[in-house]
């Protein structure tokens, strides 16, 4: 028995990396070293930094991958791998330089396999990231044929003068919304258990493919505002927030961790969020998986609900910000303030550090 019998095709491999070197070459950026095929990807460091911090996020695809096997439809889960990493960095105020992918299979499709990494190298070029390498692993016998998984990191750079710790969040602050492409990629675990008809009509495509929609990548303007405000990151823009897993209730609170702990060596109340539920149109995607059986109540604890990304600025700033992403044809909205926990102005809330996760999240989330 040979490799090929057990069931690794080291050809089909060769031929996958064959198709993968033209999606490399077009994300190329200054500060490439070296092509794939070696043992590493090598970066130079940016010049022009006083005190460069390093900024590295990882994530997956996620189940969402399932709706592509279904539909067979494999170039567009690649930006939402990417758009998972370089949103999370975005929200220190980081510029994205590189990401690896990681992709496995039961069976490897040399060209099923070049569309996944078509995807990754289009989220590279929105991010303004270099593919810098990767690996693709064929296992078989332990993922099912026909099945991928997706998975990567994204390295950025940031100056440490410019970090957006959210330490200067303050009450009053006002949070603008940047909206979101769908479901983006998360909640998938529910909505595969929702929807049984893919081909299914909805609005102009089909239900399907409106969940395939990919994750918008908010880097590059999110960016191009902050050099905008000339990197007045303290006294602007003071904290970031990727709607992901767990929706407003889970990411939101995450913002508010720096600021509350000085707060809290203050002898002050913690932060929240007050949003204002009318403030944005809600995606026609998430009404129609509350009719599909979603809870209506437990929506927002879940899904971005059309809002993908958040921004905590100087109230300075709002309009400035609102004037700035509708320039650029960027749907924005002012979705609400920070405000104190109401629990904690009435006592309550002072022991929220010790409190359950889900109570600490519904106090420093509230809709009005």
């Amino acid at each position: 028995m040979d490799y090929k019998q057990a069931g690794v095709d080291v050809h089909e491999g060769y031929r996958a990396v064959e198709k993968y070197k033209a999606e490399v070459k077009r994300t190329l950026i200054p500060g490439v070293l070296n092509g794939i095929g070696g043992f590493a990807g090598m970066f130079e460091v940016p010049k022009g930094y006083k005190e460069p911090v390093m900024v590295s996020g990882t994530d997956g695809v996620g189940t969402k991958l399932d709706i592509a096997f279904a539909l067979k439809k494999y170039d567009t889960v690649g930006i939402d791998c990417v758009a998972m990493c370089v949103n999370d960095i975005l929200c220190c105020g980081a510029r994205p330089l590189y990401f690896l992918d990681y992709i496995a299979c039961g069976a490897l499709d040399s060209s099923v396999a070049a569309d996944l990494v078509k995807g990754i190298a289009d989220g590279c070029v929105q991010s303004g990231c270099a593919l810098l390498g990767g690996e693709t692993a064929e296992m078989p016998g332990f993922y099912d044929k026909g099945k991928y998984d997706i998975a990567g990191f994204s390295v950025g750079i940031a100056e440490k003068a410019h970090i957006i710790s959210g330490e200067k969040i303050s009450e009053g602050d006002v949070l603008i919304g940047l909206a979101s492409s769908g479901v983006h990629s998360n909640g998938f675990s529910l909505v595969r258990r929702l929807v049984k008809d893919l081909e299914r009509p909805f609005g102009t495509s089909s239900i399907g493919l409106t969940l395939l929609e990919p994750t918008r990548i908010y880097v590059k303007p999110v960016l191009d505002l902050l050099d905008k405000l000339d990197h007045c990151a303290t006294s602007a823009v003071r904290g970031m927030v990727h709607i992901t897993g767990g929706g407003f209730y889970e990411n939101i609170p995450r913002m508010f961790t720096a600021a509350d702990a000085v707060r809290r060596s203050q002898g002050k109340a913690p932060l929240c969020a007050r949003i204002r539920k009318d403030s944005w149109p809600v995606l026609p995607i998430f009404d129609e998986l509350v009719k599909l059986g979603a809870d209506a109540d437990k929506m927002f604890y879940t899904f971005n609900m059309g809002i993908g990304f958040v921004l905590a600025l100087s109230p300075d700033y709002e309009a400035r910000a609102l004037e700035f992403f509708k320039e650029r044809g960027i749907a924005a909205y002012s979705i609400g303030k920070v405000g104190v926990s109401q629990a904690a102005a009435s006592g309550a809330g002072a022991s929220r550090a010790k409190a359950p996760a889900a109570l600490r999240q519904e106090e420093a989330v509230l809709f009005e």
